[in-house]
């Protein structure tokens, strides 16, 4: 009988000896032809010559680290399929590389390697082990169950707020909140889309039915790069259409079954371009940007209508600051270029 992994190529990427070497056993039991590397400089040194189907990859390691050798694999447009097996406590880290694109994070020290097998062979055939709509089925159950414990969901919140000084995307970027002490009010969050490209939201998440606000702040976490990508992919000349992307995040918020109001600003900005694009869905906001104010539209909030959605505001600059307040509190949100 055929070994499950016969043929295929697996990169094992971590700087603990012993563990490295009973994965890199394990798999190659299963018929996997194994390179190990003992951190991200060397990981990226042999993939000049090797180009596996499937790269097992630890957080912590020296020279250079497992998040860094992420971020510059995605810059190399390197899409092979990541499995991140690490010990990190860190919620930040573990979604820091699920936006990164990874497609699991198991955690140290493996005990089960039976979910061990299973998700190297979700990783290598995906059409096999996963559909869109059995996550969305799994997103649902995940957020039911964070609807029994709404404290749990607010710290988690809390450690998912971006740092308040940072660069991406050759930008540097840092923000001023004013919200209750230890109460969610607005949640921001900004990614970077590729190396001059970034985007953000920000979400008032006192509005919502019971624990809805936090558990769509939850929900856009998870999925909100994600459809902006493919949104972007569909652009032809690659800027987006950001109506269109308001639909489509409401549209999950009703898929969710979550009811009230979801005040929603997003943006987009592209450093290359210098090109800036706002849209307000509810959230108040002005833009100050070559000594002009301009007040942004507020709109509709999510959860009202089914897409009474304004024309977004386009400037080209290169800095601006951008003051958004809604119920949930205020907040400066300042980029300047590199």
């Amino acid at each position: 009988m055929e070994q499950p992994l016969a043929g295929k190529h697996i990169l094992v990427i971590d700087d603990e000896a012993v563990f490295r070497s009973v994965l890199a056993g394990y798999l190659t039991s299963l018929g996997a032809s194994v390179q190990e590397a003992i951190n991200g400089l060397d990981a990226l040194s042999t993939l000049e010559h090797y180009q596996p189907d499937l790269m097992i990859c630890d957080l912590s390691m020296p020279t250079m680290g497992g998040i860094e050798f992420l971020e510059r694999l995605r810059l190399k447009d390197n899409d092979t399929p990541i499995l991140i097996i690490s010990a990190t406590s860190q919620m930040a880290d573990i979604a820091k590389v699920l936006r990164l694109g990874v497609q699991d994070v198991l955690l140290k020290p493996i005990r089960d390697y039976a979910r061990l097998r299973e998700a190297v062979m979700s990783c290598l055939y995906p059409d096999m082990f996963t559909s869109q709509l059995n996550e969305m089925d799994q997103l649902m159950q995940d957020m039911d169950s964070l609807n029994q414990s709404p404290e749990a969901v607010t710290k988690l919140l809390a450690q998912l707020q971006p740092p308040v000084q940072q660069t991406l995307a050759r930008c540097r970027i840092n923000y001023r909140q004013l919200t209750a002490a230890e109460q969610p009010g607005l949640v921001l969050d900004i990614a970077a889309l590729s190396e001059t490209e970034l985007a953000f939201y920000c979400l008032d998440v006192t509005q919502g039915v019971n624990n809805s606000g936090t558990l769509a702040a939850l929900l856009l976490r998870t999925l909100f790069n994600g459809v902006l990508q493919e949104h972007l992919a569909d652009q032809q000349h690659r800027l987006p259409y950001l109506p269109t992307l308001l639909k489509q995040v409401n549209q999950l918020l009703r898929q969710a079954s979550l009811h009230g109001r979801f005040p929603l600003l997003v943006g987009y900005y592209h450093q290359q371009l210098k090109q800036l694009i706002l849209i307000s869905a509810g959230l108040n906001a002005t833009l100050n940007v070559n000594e002009q104010q301009i007040a942004l539209n507020s709109g509709v909030p999510l959860g009202t209508l089914e897409g009474a959605y304004l024309n977004q505001l386009n400037y080209q600059c290169e800095a601006w600051q951008c003051q958004i307040w809604g119920g949930g509190g205020r907040l400066r949100l300042m980029l300047t270029t590199e």
